[in-house]
């Protein structure tokens, strides 16, 4: 039981960044949908973009990539699934004696 518990709420914090990434997404997608059927309306003589909407739809699509990035390399580099280019290189440190 105490492994089920555990697991559900590894799975928690990995949805909540991705839900987080998501809503990011469409905010820009939105931003940029309503800047481009605004420009259909004859009724608008000033069309404007949502640059506050679009900007903070790109921070949150950035922290939640970043996150799921960062936890993917993470484990990937834990079980040695990485490649030669970022692996652990041994030091050339000299001691002085």
């Amino acid at each position: 039981m105490k492994t089920l518990t555990a697991r559900f709420i590894a799975v928690l914090i990995l949805v909540i960044p991705g839900i987080i990434a998501m809503i990011g997404f469409i905010f820009m997608k939105d931003a940029i949908f309503f800047y481009m059927s605004d420009h259909g309306n004859d009724n608008l003589t000033h069309v404007t973009f949502d640059w506050m909407r679009f900007v903070g739809g790109l921070v949150m699509f950035a922290i939640g990539m970043s996150f799921l990035g960062g936890w993917i390399y993470f484990r990937d580099h834990k079980r040695n699934y990485t490649g030669p280019r970022s692996k652990n290189k041994p030091s050339t440190k000299q001691l002085d004696v």
